[in-house]
């Protein structure tokens, strides 16, 4: 009888002084920059920063995250689940590489003429990233723009 009752008063302690429903807190975007530019493809990085106040991990997924050039979609990231550490600061890479031709239309011509004139591009990250742990979900809705240089 006593072990049992040792033994709730363990769990309940453990359950109650554990932090797990406490939403990692998304700081920002950083170091948006073109990491290598040819005449056929732009790739672009990221990092996504988080501080996460729980006892445990999670999972995080940038499937609905869209990239944006020159106010044209012309590519999604599209990665595996990233593991969240448990009371850590902790940052994920967003690496997409969009094909050039992706970026041209006819309603945004001119615009990419005169971005390749300049080798200055508007890029914007705009979407959702899903944290999930132990059936807890949330999520967290990106939306930051920066113009960048390029080197063809």
């Amino acid at each position: 009888m006593l072990k049992r009752i040792v033994f709730i008063l363990l769990f309940f302690t453990l359950v109650f002084n554990c932090t797990v429903t406490d939403q990692p807190e998304f700081i920002g975007l950083e170091n948006i920059k073109v990491i290598n530019s040819t005449i056929q493809s732009i790739t672009l990085k990221a990092d996504a920063l988080f501080i996460n106040p729980n006892d445990v991990g999670g999972t995080l997924k940038t499937d609905d995250l869209k990239v944006y050039i020159n106010d044209t979609e012309v590519a999604k990231v599209v990665s595996d689940e990233f593991n969240v550490p448990s009371k850590k600061n902790f940052k994920i890479p967003l690496i997409v590489a969009v094909a050039t031709d992706s970026i041209i239309d006819k309603k945004s011509l001119g615009g990419l003429l005169g971005s390749l004139i300049s080798q200055k591009l508007k890029v914007q990250y705009k979407g959702d990233i899903k944290y999930k742990v132990l059936g807890y979900s949330s999520t967290y809705s990106i939306d930051e723009t920066q113009e960048l240089k390029i080197k063809l």
